[in-house]
Order: structure tokens, then sequence, then C-alpha cells
């Protein structure tokens, strides 16, 4: 008995590892806007939904550090769902106080840019597996706004 149930979990398992799951591209990061409490930042998040029909996403996770230290962190809980067998692209505003502003732009160096790590957590609602995270890391430069691009 013991041998059938490894054998129907083996199948079972090898079943779900091919199941198609969604799939995900997060753009680069840039300054969307900067007021008087601090800047915001924004990343697209284009996500594949590969089934014929609507799946909802249950939350984004996200962390951002700029030149290696964490910045920002926070969820976007009920953000919508994924359109049937087509992209869905995601707007992800983060939020920088200026405090933290001030203290990287004295490591922004000659060029004005500041090293940057996105990482994402997209956690959708899936058939029969439930809930499932995809982790998504993207790395880059963040060009800071001049004087001359705020006024």
């Amino acid at each position: 008995m013991a041998q059938m149930m490894d054998k129907a979990k083996g199948f079972l398992a090898e079943k779900v590892a091919h199941v198609k799951k969604p799939e995900a591209d997060l753009s680069d990061m840039s300054v969307k806007n900067v007021g008087r409490d601090g800047a915001t930042l924004g990343g697209r998040l284009d996500v594949r939904n590969p089934y014929s029909h609507t799946i909802p996403i249950c939350e984004i996770s996200y962390s951002l550090k700029l030149a290696g230290r964490e910045v920002a962190s926070g969820t976007m809980p009920d953000p919508g769902s994924l359109a049937g067998d087509d992209t869905t692209s995601l707007d992800l505003p983060v939020k920088v106080p200026y405090d933290f502003l001030v203290s990287l732009a004295k490591d922004a160096g000659k060029d004005w840019d500041l090293d940057y790590e996105m990482r994402v957590g997209l956690t959708v609602d899936l058939p029969v597996l439930g809930n499932f995270t995809l982790p998504l890391t993207k790395a880059g430069e963040l060009k800071l706004p001049t004087l001359s691009d705020l006024f």
C-alpha cells in the first residue's frame, strides 16, 4: 500500500510541475514624481496569463534597495486580475521619503545615478494549485532628476 501511495505522490508531483504558470517581467525603475513629502519611483510589471480565463491577483509585495540600502517595502493587496490569454501591465509605484534621498544623494557621485535592486513577489490564485508566488528581481541604475528636469 505504501508503494502505491509513493507512486501516486510522484505522479501528482510530476503533473503539477508541468502545469502552465503565468510569466512576468519587471521593467526598469524611473522617477515618476517629486513632491514635498518625497519622490515616487515607478516600475511596470508585465504579466502573461497562459490560461483562457482571468486569474485573480492576491497581492504584490515589493522591496526596493538603493545603493545597497533598503529604502522602501510594502504590499499592494488585491491589485486586480490577469486577463485571459493576454499580457496585463501593472504599475508599481514606490514612495521614497526625502530623508533617504538626501542621504543617498551623497552616494550618487558625479554621474547622478544610483544602483537599485527591486524585488517583487506577485501572488496569484491558480486553479487547483491555489496561491502561487512569482518571484522577480530587477537590478539597474536609476537616473536621478537634475534641477533642470524639475523646473
